[in-house]
């Protein structure tokens, strides 16, 4: 069990750590740059590839879609009900608190643990949630809702188009597959390069607060991941992505909004850095419980 979880947890280490030195020596990194490759180039390719390759009916990325809707709904309430308690600011923590990093840590992670049918359902998993990120999330820290932000997330088309060639049973010619499959693995490594750069930058402040507000995300993942599971019968892969998806610490992509519409950015950022951390401290145990699951 040991070498099986270092086989996991190696690969996410060591990009991350490779980040976070990169930065700290103070390599160039064009943040934004990288940041938009991957969003519109990298990771559309890689949801294009993988669910393209798969030979899975597509309701069961229907009903997986469904389980994450009622997960983020959840984390939407209980999140809310936190902060009220507290008396924290809503705008500020709430989105921060609600949406998990799917993306930087939960694709590869999943990917490692399960194979390519648990990076299919990492994929699925990771486009409700950025979805619900762009809609939701950015109303939150911009205080308005923009359907325009939501047109312009091309997850949704890459998803649509993987539907589409899996519902007609069309067969991809190799020269496009090749292509596609070539220019999507740039995806997963860079994600975990992004994230040791942007915990480099990012400050902590109100370490207290951040560690507390980093325990609620982390054991109300864990905890509305396993409800779900069980509320809808999920088994096997799918379960364990579901659950390890929905543990994941606050987004990166928190930070960035709350920088955009200057939704106290300090703040966002210390709750990233805190949890995160944590999330990492724990992640062998995480994935020893998962994977007995």
């Amino acid at each position: 069990m040991i070498f099986h979880l270092l086989t996991i947890i190696a690969p996410v280490f060591f990009g991350v750590a490779f980040g976070f030195v990169w930065s700290r020596l103070d390599k160039p990194f064009d943040t934004e740059f990288v940041t938009s490759l991957v969003f519109n180039l990298g990771t559309p390719l890689l949801i294009f590839s993988t669910l393209t390759k798969l030979d899975t009916d597509p309701r069961a990325f229907a009903d997986l879609a469904m389980v994450m809707v009622v997960a983020l709904f959840l984390f939407l309430i209980i999140s809310f009900l936190v902060l009220k308690v507290f008396g924290l600011d809503q705008r500020t923590y709430l989105a921060a608190i609600m949406i998990p990093n799917t993306g930087n840590i939960g694709i590869p992670l999943c990917f490692l643990a399960f194979g390519e049918l648990g990076l299919a359902f990492a994929i699925i998993v990771y486009t409700i949630v950025s979805l619900t990120q762009f809609t939701l999330g950015v109303a939150i820290a911009a205080g308005s809702f923009s359907l325009m932000e939501l047109a312009k997330n091309s997850l949704i088309y890459a998803v649509l188009a993987a539907l589409l060639v899996m519902v007609t049973d069309y067969q991809l010619p190799n020269w496009l597959a090749n292509t596609v499959h070539i220019f999507s693995q740039f995806a997963i490594p860079l994600m975990l390069i992004m994230l040791g750069v942007s915990i480099a930058k990012l400050k902590v402040t109100r370490l207290r607060r951040n560690l507390a507000l980093s325990c609620v995300r982390l054991t109300m993942g864990l905890s509305v991941g396993l409800f779900v599971s069980h509320l809808f019968g999920l088994e096997g892969v799918a379960r364990g992505v579901v659950v390890l998806e929905c543990s994941m610490p606050a987004a990166v992509f928190n930070y960035m909004l709350a920088m955009r519409y200057e939704n106290s950015p300090e703040e966002v950022a210390g709750l990233v850095v805190t949890s995160t951390l944590f999330s990492f401290a724990t992640l062998p145990l995480l994935l020893a419980f998962i994977l007995s699951l």
